[in-house]
């Protein structure tokens, strides 16, 4: 007779860590270095320090004055980065990623002063 029950496994905290894992290899290998590779040197300069400035969004101003620069003379930067879709202005003044994990994904994979 036939009960029904499908006996499933239990995941374990392992099986989620190395999932987690997968799936970030998986992105970093594909989608993110996809888009990251398509920016020009400036922009992934602009990517990485707003990753410097920690978890965003961040004001432009700040972002700019990573690089040394005021934030007017980034505007056209950030403009592009937003048509590109790698960045939006959540707020007004403000940026961020619009894909999540994409800061990790810089942290993971491009050094400190190795954007461009």
């Amino acid at each position: 007779m036939h009960t029904g029950f499908i006996p499933v496994h239990r995941k374990s905290a392992a099986d989620a860590e190395r999932a987690t894992a997968l799936a970030a290899a998986t992105l970093d290998a594909g989608f993110f270095r996809v888009h990251y590779d398509r920016c020009t040197p400036r922009q992934r300069d602009h990517l990485r320090a707003m990753v410097r400035l920690g978890p965003g969004p961040h004001r432009s101003g700040d972002s700019a004055g990573v690089l040394g620069r005021d934030a007017p003379a980034v505007a056209p930067l950030r403009n592009r980065l937003v048509a590109r879709g790698m960045t939006y202005g959540p707020a007004h003044g403000d940026t961020a990623f619009t894909v999540p994990m994409f800061d990790a994904f810089l942290n993971r994979t491009v050094p400190p002063g190795e954007a461009g």
